[in-house]
């Protein structure tokens, strides 16, 4: 069997964005931070290892407490706790989204940067967290390369489903897609792996992207 050239994936992966873009027409954030690039950046940190949806339910709260940037970065530690203590790692958490608000106020202005670098900065900010800020607050071309997206496109055969590394898929898949696409897609590829490419029972049979997608093909052989 002959290996998928580059510009092969890059016509499929074309393709299957075309096709989300039919099945998902709304590209939209799981995180409800209302256009908020401060609450974004607060919620990015809690989804560390929980779901979008406690999220979106811790934050109401911790909003209605803290409703800006500099409300939360003079809160007492222990309130923050006890608020977002359901989505877990609270105390790191904590002080991570304290520590940035700070920063985000005294080094920043309050005004969230634009670049890559400049975003690392903040605590608990890695390469997911910024790419995910990049495209929704500043609509560059940004892979977020979290456990959706990683799953999903190594299903669909875009690399090793044994590759979970997040800044390799990131490059992966920054080649091989329309950089004014990335952004919407990965909202769209979050929701299509809810709705049918979740992690334990794939909905295979009758999948909309099946035809595109290796793992499908090569179980109907």
């Amino acid at each position: 069997m002959s290996r998928e050239s580059k510009k092969a994936k890059k016509e499929r992966l074309e393709r299957i964005i075309a096709k989300l873009e039919e099945i998902y027409p709304e590209s939209v954030c799981a995180l409800e931070y209302s256009g908020d690039p401060w609450r974004l950046l607060v919620m990015g940190r809690l989804s560390a290892q929980c779901t979008d949806a406690r999220v979106n339910i811790v934050c109401k709260e911790l909003f209605a407490a803290y409703p800006d940037a500099w409300g939360l970065a003079n809160a007492p530690l222990s309130d923050v706790e006890r608020i977002i203590r359901p989505c877990g790692l609270y105390h790191t958490k904590a002080e991570s989204i304290i520590e940035a608000s700070r920063m985000l106020c005294e080094e920043y202005g309050g005004v969230l940067p634009d670049s890559m670098d400049e975003l690392l900065k903040f605590a608990g900010v890695g390469r997911k967290i910024a790419n995910l800020l990049l495209g929704d607050i500043y609509h560059r071309p940004a892979i977020v390369a979290d456990t959706h997206c990683i799953r999903i496109c190594g299903r669909l055969g875009f690399y090793p489903e044994t590759l979970k590394d997040p800044y390799k898929v990131e490059l992966i898949l920054s080649e091989l897609s329309p950089p004014e696409k990335q952004s919407d897609f990965c909202h769209r590829i979050v929701q299509f792996g809810r709705d049918v490419c979740s992690a334990r029972s794939p909905k295979c049979l009758g999948c909309p992207l099946g035809e595109y997608c290796k793992r499908n093909q090569n179980s109907n052989k």
